[in-house]
């Protein structure tokens, strides 16, 4: 029933893509940045941001949604039609309990019902930076083998180079492609 309605929006070739994370992930940096936007002056996301891109013939409905412990519970709100699920993580973040966090965090929205079906990118953010963890590093740490719910990949990026995000934008449009269009 979930697919027939996804693709009812055949017609508009229309994605919704839903950013989470928690704050200082660079969520906002890396919309910023694929909108063509001045990344030098960004502050915290209090509530959510709504940035639409044409991209390969689909329109994509980004939400960036704030990442802050107080804004948590209210990710729930914005998971109705999400396509696609993007969790940005700050690579050069070597805590273990706000990787604890991540993690916990990630895998209770990979429960939601409402987000059943969806890709999953995860962004590791900051590679740019020296001494920040490799793609293993952040694959155990969030513990991403485990994850059989949902497709996902996982692709180190830059939101203040750009680097790689026009790659994770083309993995979501693929994956989802295949499963909500028909042509």
């Amino acid at each position: 029933m979930l697919s027939i309605l996804r693709k009812a929006r055949l017609k508009d070739k229309e994605m919704r893509i839903l950013m989470l994370g928690l704050d200082n992930a660079g969520k906002t940096t890396i919309v910023k940045k694929i909108m063509g936007e001045n990344v030098n002056d960004v502050s915290p996301t209090l509530g959510f941001l709504i940035k639409t891109i044409e991209y390969e013939g689909y329109k994509l409905n980004i939400w960036d949604v704030g990442g802050q412990k107080t804004l948590r519970s209210y990710w729930r709100n914005y998971f109705e039609k999400t396509d696609a699920l993007i969790w940005v993580v700050d690579a050069t973040e070597r805590d273990e309990d706000r990787l604890k966090a991540c993690r916990d965090e990630l895998h209770g929205l990979l429960q939601e019902e409402r987000l059943s079906g969806a890709s999953l990118l995860v962004f590791a953010n900051k590679t740019e930076v020296n001494g920040c963890m490799d793609e293993m590093e952040i694959r155990e740490a969030l513990e991403l083998m485990d994850i059989k719910t949902h497709k996902w990949n996982i692709i180190r990026c830059s939101a203040m180079t750009g680097a790689n995000l026009k790659d994770g934008l083309a993995w979501v449009v693929e994956d989802a492609k295949q499963r909500l269009f028909l042509y």
